[in-house]
């Protein structure tokens, strides 16, 4: 196995950075207004819809993020038998992401 001179390390790394970028990025657009959105639903006067996201927030907030990432990846081939391309471990990436933020800043706007 050969060695990585220090360029292709650091152009590696850069790919990498710019993934984490792109899935923070989203992450942000799409968590702050669904967070919004949940905490309303928290705040309703249907007991119903309040129950319902209270149990969303505690279980999104309850459970590790990479548990999480694992059943939104792996979760519709298991439960629904689909067969997901590899473009889709990014979109499993921004589902998990913004599902999980979503509930915390939920709280916070509570």
């Amino acid at each position: 196995m050969g060695k990585m001179t220090i360029q292709q390390m650091i152009v590696q790394l850069a790919g990498g950075m710019g993934t984490s970028i792109q899935i923070f990025m989203v992450t942000l657009v799409f968590s702050l207004p669904l967070g919004l959105v949940v905490a309303f639903g928290r705040m309703s006067k249907n007991k119903y819809l309040q129950a319902i996201v209270k149990v969303y927030i505690s279980i999104m907030r309850g459970t590790p993020l990479m548990l999480q990432l694992m059943v939104v990846y792996f979760g519709p081939y298991y439960l629904f038998g689909l067969k997901m391309g590899s473009g889709y471990r990014l979109w499993a990436a921004f589902i998990g992401f913004v599902i999980n933020y979503a509930a915390y800043f939920a709280e916070i706007y509570r």
